[in-house]
């Protein structure tokens, strides 16, 4: 993760989040236009929310800023950690595959949890990201590749492995596969291509 040092994020907007850590590290624009390889009137007009910064943009800004991502996150006061079955939080994606977002919005947060319905025949593309992953298949049949590694798994089958090797799944059975994901937040992927 990156810097650890927000201790409580602040409920302010976007720019006023901004603008108040650089004034806390005692930063100038210009200097956190080095840091962050951003340009100052960028950066000014991020912090007026005259301009919303890119995920691109706000890792740079977190790094220089020395605050995990999450620093930059709006949540609201009662943040659920109970999520119940007849209420999924089903994560928006243009894909056959569907994700149910198991994980909360927890400060620092280090891990996302997913439910992925994986339909038959799909094949996922080959990705790396930083981070470990663990798969644990919970119904149906699962073609995974990890680096040289090559494995089926069948319910109650798990692996867990360093992602930043080159990975794949393709579900080659008739039936859905059920899927529990426990792994590094997302905002870190590395390398993805088909």
């Amino acid at each position: 993760m990156l810097g650890t040092k927000s201790e409580k994020r602040p409920q302010l907007p976007l720019g006023e989040r901004i603008r108040a850590r650089r004034k806390e590290l005692g930063l100038t624009l210009r200097e956190l236009s080095e840091t962050s390889g951003l340009s100052a009137p960028f950066i000014s007009q991020a912090e007026r929310d005259l301009t919303t910064p890119s995920l691109i943009s706000l890792l740079a800004l977190a790094k220089a800023l020395d605050v995990d991502l999450s620093y930059f996150m709006t949540i609201p006061e009662d943040t659920q950690i109970v999520h119940r079955a007849a209420n999924p939080k089903v994560i928006a994606v243009d894909s056959p595959v569907v994700y149910h977002d198991l994980s909360s919005q927890l400060e620092n947060r280090r891990l996302d949890v997913m439910h992925i319905r994986i339909p038959p025949g799909h094949v996922f593309p080959v990705g790396r990201r930083n981070g470990e992953a663990v798969y644990y298949l919970l119904e149906g049949e699962l073609h995974v590749t990890v680096g040289q590694t090559k494995a089926v798994l069948k319910p109650g089958d798990s692996m867990h492995f360093d992602s930043r090797l080159p990975h794949c799944a393709r579900n080659v059975s008739d039936q859905a596969a059920l899927l529990l994901f426990v792994g590094s937040p997302s905002e870190f992927v590395i390398q993805t291509r088909k």
